[in-house]
């Protein structure tokens, strides 16, 4: 709610009264204190006199300009959180049906809703950038990309991901695909970084038949989003597109017996409310490529508990 209401944005402007507070968020004073009270008691905020509140090492990551975007993950009126309202209020249904928990709350797909509102949608695709924006260089550094000459990132948002392989793969060239009203805010992107002269922008879906020809079909966050059926409707659009020749690679969660499993299981129930999707084992991600004609040729994992699985024709 804090995070909403941009709370430390405006204390940090000097608004930082209760009164004065609840002007600047058209909320209700009394209302408004007793949340602050609340947050005060749990060091996110300070209260330095009566109804008079400061920040906090921890209200400090709260700010819209802090790095890790922590206000945009928590803003209940952003694309994240829907999907944290979704699961509070549609975990239940989920575990009873196996359908996703949003509907029921929202009364329509995540989808859909992003469909219809442009702001719901820049939200979701900037937390999506800043989610590649962490794992990408993890990923660029940990696969010899400079051995491939095309790499295609599909349903690759504005293409922060691919920014950073072609970065690690001065050689080569990129292709992103997703949907025509997010795949244009990567031209920008790869202006800025030096790349546009080996980087191609496609809007359209991915299941739609994939542009053809590319070394490696990159699948990054995409498949926990879908269940199986779709799942293995992507993976075969990237076979096709693939070749003989050419490999796919995800790069996803893997629920292991390690360290991450406490936190990718929580991810999973997120998936399961949020759109029918789930994080996957490598084997459960095996029995899917099979569906595919894919075979597993390796799995290397990264310090965010994500594994990059590379595939080939079976």
């Amino acid at each position: 709610m804090a995070a909403t209401l941009r709370i430390a944005d405006h204390i940090a402007a000097g608004i930082d009264t209760r009164d004065a507070l609840a002007a600047k968020t058209t909320t209700d004073a009394d209302s408004l204190g007793r949340l602050l009270r609340f947050l005060s008691c749990r060091g996110i905020f300070e209260e330095t006199a009566a109804g008079t509140y400061a920040l906090t090492d921890t209200s400090r990551l709260l700010l819209d300009s802090h790095p890790s975007r922590m206000r945009h993950w928590l803003d209940l009126e952003g694309a994240s959180g829907r999907i944290d309202l979704a699961a509070c209020g549609g975990l239940l249904h989920a575990v009873r049906t196996g359908e996703p928990g949003y509907d029921q709350v929202f009364g329509r797909p995540f989808w859909d809703d992003l469909a219809d509102d442009q702001v719901l949608t820049d939200t979701f695709s900037d937390q999506m950038a800043a989610v590649q924006g962490k794992l990408a260089p993890a990923a660029a550094g940990a696969y010899p990309w400079d051995s491939l000459g095309h790499i295609a990132d599909i349903g690759g948002g504005t293409g922060a991901l691919l920014a950073e392989i072609l970065k690690a793969a001065p050689a080569a060239r990129g292709t992103v695909v997703d949907l025509p009203g997010t795949v244009e805010g990567g031209a920008a992107r790869f202006e800025a970084a030096g790349l546009s002269g080996r980087t191609e922008l496609v809007g359209q879906s991915f299941f739609d038949e994939l542009p053809a020809g590319a070394d490696m079909y990159v699948l990054s966050q995409i498949l926990h989003d879908w269940d199986d059926e779709e799942s293995v409707a992507i993976l075969k659009r990237c076979a096709e597109a693939a070749g003989e020749n050419g490999r796919v690679m995800i790069v996803d969660r893997v629920i292991a017996e390690d360290e991450g499993k406490q936190l990718n299981t929580e991810y999973d129930l997120r998936m399961l409310v949020f759109n029918k999707g789930r994080e996957r084992t490598v084997e459960e991600f095996a029995a899917l490529a099979a569906q595919a004609g894919l075979k597993l040729r390796g799995v290397t994992g990264l310090p965010s508990y994500h594994s990059l699985l590379e595939w080939e024709r079976a």
